[in-house]
């Protein structure tokens, strides 16, 4: 479960408020199935400030290395991440103008009172990976026969043994 950290995100805007900290990566339970190892941190900052039409907005930095499996060799990459998302809270998503939504410089959030930091870095995170990270170049996995192709069912013949 992640550790929980709980700001009045209205209050921390209008007050330009400022956060940051390192994360570690094993907390971020939401995005473990898409990592070979949660080792290391995540470098945070959160800054509170007031964007147009007077609304409430958040900027936020992520800072760090994920290591996501290749989905062509099954090794490790070593993936940087580096987010900076400006989101602004709206009472009522019906306020926004054509142009507000085209505009891909911000996101746009429903306002609420209490928000929870680390959620919202696992969202942008996810938001961020790629959905099928590969290395530039990578050979297949290699197979014991050497016969170069790989049996969708080799993996099955070591259970099969076993169970025997």
């Amino acid at each position: 479960m992640s550790q929980g950290i709980v700001i009045n995100s209205l209050s921390f805007a209008r007050e330009t408020g400022s956060l940051q900290g390192d994360l570690p990566i094993a907390s971020l339970t939401r995005i473990q199935d898409k990592l070979v190892d949660s080792a290391g941190c995540l470098s945070y900052r959160v800054v509170g400030g007031v964007g147009s039409r007077n609304r409430p907005q958040l900027m936020l930095q992520l800072d760090g290395v994920l290591s996501v499996c290749c989905q062509r060799c099954l090794e490790g990459i070593d993936y940087p991440l580096e987010v900076r998302s400006l989101l602004e809270f709206v009472d009522d998503e019906d306020d926004l103008t054509q142009e507000e939504i085209e505009d891909d410089s911000r996101d746009f959030l429903p306002a609420q009172g209490e928000i929870d930091i680390v959620a919202l870095i696992e969202d942008e995170i996810i938001l961020n990976l790629p959905s099928a990270p590969r290395h530039e170049s990578c050979a297949l996995p290699e197979t014991v026969q050497g016969t170069g192709k790989i049996s969708p069912f080799s993996m099955l013949k070591d259970v099969r043994v076993k169970a025997e």
